[in-house]
């Protein structure tokens, strides 16, 4: 069976060829999309569980030779935590979140792991990691869709964006593909190719034209912004060779992680003492706040859990006018509920979508801790990565050399009317239409999956 999958920053999705039509897979409860998320009760599990589940022999042999200090160290924590073969040690989308929010300090928990691909400066260890973290996801999605469609799945078409990483783009997109083609061969995949990501969103609102288009397809996922000029519509559609209809297309590490990190950072560490003075006058010190939230970036996060760091809070914390939100930044810290925070920010920007203030509870903190965020205080919290997002856009209009007839926004954070209305200020009077935010890209690479495979 053919496939095709968006393996996304934020969420994945799974969509098969039934006859003429599309359809996406449940993969959790009713819902379509899985977020791409993983708890281990230990992070060598996740090499395990990716061991146990290839299924040619000759990968396995090969993938257990390479991994053999990871998988020995798993053998040491079943031990040592009394784990028994049968137990349940990772959990994935929905169910991970609700393991990590219950066990924060207990287990290992990733979120958006795509964001990591292509980084520069990683070891070999690393890269090796990132794999098995993919390879883990992959195999449970694979597993939840053939278990629904009652047939295995060989053949897939992943989405990737434009550019991976904004440093060194060619080396990182050429890393970033190399981990995903060999977690897609782990999971079991015989056949995989990549499709850009706008380009597949495209593809999906195609099948909808009734006249010709010329379309700026928007795709702002959890990790990149994705932007692409398509002609398109009954002429094209039956082409094979779509090569001359792609007249420009951008891409860059900005997404919706990124609108969460500054909202987390100008809304929620405030009360962690973000905002505060030292006892002489002095601001205190911003960097570890970011740090602590820029979750999507491996370094900052090693940093803000450093020993150094720790050091540092407890430094600030006898230097501070507001000793206690320090004791509460430190709490926070030695919890590691600094993901359970940007959470609280993904949240605050969903709700904003449709309302205009926020409440946002952070009783798992503290008692009765709590602040409110307004749809204008958004907007201005995420200026600097909305500008971004804006550049790309305007800079694919260029490349096509014309204007588009309208925009087709796709993504989870292209919900937001505060991105809408820059994009309509930015651009100008054109049409804005949505597609299915976390189902788009995912259907179009079926699409194209039928084509490539047949």
């Amino acid at each position: 069976m053919i496939c095709g999958f968006d393996y996304g920053t934020s969420n994945c999705a799974l969509g098969v060829s039934q006859g003429s039509n599309v359809q996406l897979v449940t993969l959790e409860g009713n819902h379509t999309f899985l977020p791409s998320t993983v708890y281990a009760l230990d992070r060598d599990l996740i090499t395990e569980s990716v061991g146990r589940n290839i299924q040619e022999q000759q990968a396995k042999k090969a993938f257990v030779e390479s991994r053999r200090n990871a998988l020995t160290r798993a053998q040491r924590a079943r031990y040592e935590e009394d784990i028994d073969d049968n137990d349940q040690v990772l959990f994935f989308g929905r169910e991970a979140f609700e393991e990590y929010f219950q066990w924060p300090e207990d287990g290992y928990f990733v979120k958006s792991p795509k964001s990591f691909l292509g980084g520069t400066g990683l070891r070999t260890e690393h890269i090796n990691f990132f794999e098995d973290v993919v390879a883990a996801m992959m195999q449970n999605i694979k597993q939840r869709a053939e278990k629904q469609l009652g047939e295995e799945i060989t053949h897939t078409v992943i989405g990737r964006p434009v550019n991976f990483q904004g440093i060194d783009a060619e080396a990182s997109n050429r890393q970033a593909l190399e981990i995903l083609t060999a977690a897609g061969k782990r999971a079991g995949f015989k056949e995989i190719e990549f499709l850009y990501e706008p380009i597949a969103a495209g593809l999906d609102f195609e099948a909808k034209l009734i006249e010709n288009k010329t379309v700026l397809v928007v795709d702002i996922g959890g990790g990149t912004t994705d932007c692409a000029m398509v002609r398109m519509g009954p002429e094209y559609v039956v082409k094979d060779d779509r090569s001359h209809d792609f007249l420009g297309h951008t891409g860059e590490r900005v997404g919706g992680n990124d609108l969460d990190i500054r909202i987390a950072g100008k809304h929620l560490m405030p009360l962690f003492g973000m905002d505060s003075t030292l006892k002489n006058g002095l601001p205190m010190p911003t960097q570890m706040y970011w740090n602590a939230v820029t979750t999507n970036d491996v370094s900052a996060i090693a940093t803000f859990n450093s020993m150094e760091t720790r050091n540092q809070i407890e430094q600030l914390r006898l230097d501070a006018s507001e000793p206690k939100l320090i004791e509460r930044f430190l709490l926070m810290r030695e919890e590691k509920q600094n993901y359970h925070i940007v959470r609280n920010a993904e949240e605050a920007k969903i709700a904003l979508s449709e309302i205009i203030d926020h409440r946002v509870l952070m009783d798992y903190i503290e008692a009765g801790l709590e602040t409110s965020i307004t749809r204008e205080a958004l907007a201005k919290s995420i200026e600097p990565p909305l500008e971004r997002m804006l550049q790309l856009m305007t800079s694919v209009i260029e490349q096509a050399g014309e204007q588009p007839d309208l925009i087709y926004m796709t993504g989870g954070s292209a919900k937001s009317p505060v991105i809408r209305d820059a994009i309509q200020q930015c651009i100008g009077n054109i049409p804005v239409l949505d597609g299915d935010h976390f189902g788009s890209v995912a259907a179009g690479l079926t699409v194209w999956s039928q084509r490539v495979f047949r």
